[in-house]
């Protein structure tokens, strides 16, 4: 799986093969982390294929469970990924968010290779944003890391990128002075240029009118074994194509183009397609053949139009799936917080305490740090809903559960407070020990009992028993609640409206 991660060619059938038996694999084994991994490759194969919207999906999916989960590794590949997604949306502050979220994730245990290929995409999220400067620093320190592990693929790679970089950004000069620290490194590599290497050239020598330098550049382009994928080949020959006119090689030009269009047409490759339109009308105009140039330059225009719109849509779909993604992903988990959660009071149900009660306890007991667990009841409750009605009684409960959260967000914010049903409620307060615990819950008898009760409930007072414990001992869950709920019955028959607290070995 590391290797599959970091590798880089582009042969995109034989890597979804392969990371579609490493998921099976894990699923097998029951390792989570390594399907997800797995899973994240495949979308990552499925994007290059042009379903980016499938693979968007994916990512955040991921990314979630990565989150839920507290795996950083898996989350800063995540981030990784979607650094890409957000480039080809166009949006360049999302990409650089993620790039950089992707670096600061990895952890002193992440492998080179795989820092260096984060520190790549870090820095041509920096060059697409505009940050020239700051993109150089990066593959400055993406080189040094490849020339640290002594790995000349990688290190070819990195040049490549800053080259590309600086050409898009307009700083030739830079851009070529990149490309004669290439020929070094592919020299003891013991290669020559791979055709993605020599297009990037060849367009810098281009920009530099080296036209002759260019053509020689990508001569051999169309018989060369080192090129990835067909798409690689198609751009180098349309490349090829505008060298050999600017040369004034027009013969030679249109050949490499038919043959730019050829592939694009068999491979389907619309940009390529609508490119070859407007080299094609370029070549029309240096030949002389003005009509036709134009009907050419028609025909582009209209097919680019065209696949703007294709583009456009293609993006919207990325989004609105992502957005989807983004919006189920907040449901179900207002979903989960609604089941964990008392409709009527907001605050946390018989479920939550389920759930999180246990871990409190057991956590006390790891640290050896103490733990006040306190039922409080609300005294002759039933007398309220007798009085007034059960609306009445419901409003009582709610400004209960309020004061009660009040007073607990004072005394210890780690804790919480929760419904058990009807006029019961629980407080747990981490942190308090047993000679701590009657001053605080002595406060939480006293806010209610001197809360303004006369708009829902007149004369009649609204008070509260409460009944604790507490613990840093190993002492049983059942144990804590049954000696809470005898402390609680205790103040009941002491005659209500007061605390009683059981405190417990250490």
């Amino acid at each position: 799986m590391d290797d599959l991660e970091t590798y880089q060619g582009h042969d995109i059938q034989a890597n979804l093969a392969s990371a579609t038996a490493i998921e099976r694999a894990a699923r097998d084994g029951g390792d989570i982390v390594l399907q997800l991994r797995a899973r994240l490759v495949q979308a990552d194969m499925t994007q290059r294929n042009g379903d980016r919207g499938g693979a968007a999906q994916v990512f955040l999916e991921v990314q979630r469970r990565a989150q839920d989960m507290q795996e950083p590794a898996l989350l800063a590949r995540s981030h990784f990924h979607l650094a890409l997604t957000y480039s080809y949306l166009g949006d360049h502050a999302a990409s650089l968010e993620h790039a950089i979220g992707a670096v600061e994730l990895l952890d002193d245990q992440a492998s080179p290779g795989l820092r260096l290929m984060y520190l790549i995409r870090l820095a041509n999220a920096l060059g697409d944003a505009g940050s020239i400067d700051a993109a150089r620093e990066r593959y400055l320190e993406a080189e040094r890391l490849a020339i640290s592990i002594n790995d000349l693929t990688r290190r070819l790679l990195v040049l490549n990128n800053r080259a590309y970089t600086e050409f898009e950004a307009g700083e030739l000069a830079a851009a070529a002075a990149v490309v004669e620290r290439m020929r070094p490194v592919a020299a003891a590599l013991g290669r020559d240029f791979l055709i993605v290497e020599r297009d990037t050239i060849a367009s810098i020598q281009i920009g530099l009118g080296e036209y002759a330098a260019a053509e020689q550049t990508l001569l051999s382009v169309t018989d060369s074994p080192l090129w990835y994928e067909v798409h690689d080949l198609a751009e180098a020959t349309l490349t090829l194509a505008g060298a050999q006119r600017r040369l004034g090689a027009l013969d030679r030009a249109q050949k490499s183009l038919d043959r730019a269009r050829t592939l694009g047409e068999e491979r389907e490759l619309t940009g390529v397609r609508v490119r070859v339109m407007a080299e094609q009308a370029e070549l029309y105009a240096a030949a002389g053949a003005f009509e036709q140039a134009f009907a050419e330059y028609k025909r582009y225009h209209a097919a680019g139009e065209e696949l703007r719109s294709a583009q456009q849509e293609a993006r919207a779909h990325t989004r609105q799936v992502m957005f989807e993604t983004a919006q189920a992903r907040n449901d179900a988990q207002r979903y989960r917080e609604q089941a964990l959660r008392d409709p009527l009071t907001g605050l946390c149900n018989r479920r939550y305490v389920d759930d999180h009660l246990p871990t409190a306890v057991a956590l006390a007991a790891e640290t050896r740090s103490p733990l006040t667990i306190a039922l409080v009841d609300v005294d002759h409750f039933k007398r309220i809903n007798d009085t007034f009605s059960h609306d009445t009684g419901d409003e009582v409960l709610v400004a209960v559960a309020h004061v009660l959260s009040s007073v607990q967000q004072t005394v210890s914010d780690s804790g919480f407070v929760a419904r058990m049903g009807g006029e019961e409620f629980l407080v747990v307060l981490p942190g308090v020990a047993a000679g701590q615990a009657a001053g605080p819950l002595e406060a939480l008898r006293r806010a209610i009992a001197g809360h303004r009760w006369t708009p829902l409930t007149g004369d009649l007072p609204v008070t509260v028993s409460i009944g604790a414990t507490t613990t840093s001992g190993d002492d049983a869950l059942t144990t804590l609640l049954a000696d809470a709920d005898r402390m609680l019955y205790a103040a009941k028959h002491a005659g209500r409206d007061r605390v009683m607290v059981l405190p417990r070995a250490a």
